[in-house]
């Protein structure tokens, strides 16, 4: 193989590791193993540990921040649904890696690691603003978007931990606390009341957010 061909074997060879097991428990040479080669290989590709691992965090990184991309096309409830799918499929299928790009793992501190995760928060407000159709957010926003990111980010590592709740239902209650989380703040701006009258005003009754209001007054009554 040529050096960069090579490089993306092993790396696509330690995400592949790192989804069944955290990072911090897979060693230089099972991966040297699964890829073929022998460990003084891995490291002619690559000068240690760290270094492959924050390039398949990155990788694993532009993956993620890219289930937030979605086609700006009808009901905003319905294309926040389809992104929570996608982020839960990310989730499912790669665990440990998703738990480690969160936590750290074994970069813990690295610069490296630590501008990946902001990337994928950023990614992930800049994708939701431009659903919203908000150039210049007004503070409560940000504070609305960025707060719901950091909940899905939450949610999902605390679902791992034994996966209790059906991931279907989490996916859709994220969807609703987007909803929550902007009618609230609603109540005490302006701005943001007129951002939440655009969001509901294109809303079908069977989409998610008409689901959040016939359960709140099934639960008043």
């Amino acid at each position: 193989m040529g050096v960069e061909e090579r490089r993306q074997q092993l790396i696509g060879v330690a995400l592949e590791l790192f989804s069944r097991r955290s990072p911090d428990e897979v060693s230089i040479d099972e991966i040297a193993a699964a890829a073929g080669i022998s460990r003084p290989l891995v490291y002619h590709y690559f000068p240690g540990k760290l270094s492959l691992y924050e390039a398949a965090l990155k990788r694993a990184s532009e993956d993620l921040a890219s289930r937030f991309v979605e086609p700006q096309e009808g009901p905003l409830g319905s294309r926040l649904l389809r992104v929570m799918r996608r982020f839960f499929d990310f989730v499912d299928d790669h665990g440990p890696g998703f738990s480690a790009l969160m936590r750290g793992g074994p970069a813990v501190g690295s610069s490296t690691t630590n501008a990946l995760v902001d990337a994928v928060r950023q990614a992930a407000y800049d994708q939701i603003l431009s659903h919203l159709r908000v150039t210049n957010p007004p503070a409560r926003l940000e504070l609305v978007v960025r707060s719901w990111i950091s909940l899905a980010e939450s949610t999902a590592l605390i679902w791992l931990d034994g996966r209790r709740i059906p991931r279907g239902e989490l996916e859709v209650q994220l969807v609703h606390d987007f909803a929550a989380l902007a009618a609230v703040s609603a109540t005490y701006d302006e701005e943001m009341a007129a951002v939440m009258r655009d969001i509901v005003k294109d809303e079908p009754g069977d989409g998610p957010f008409s689901d959040l209001v016939v359960r709140l007054v099934a639960l008043a009554s």
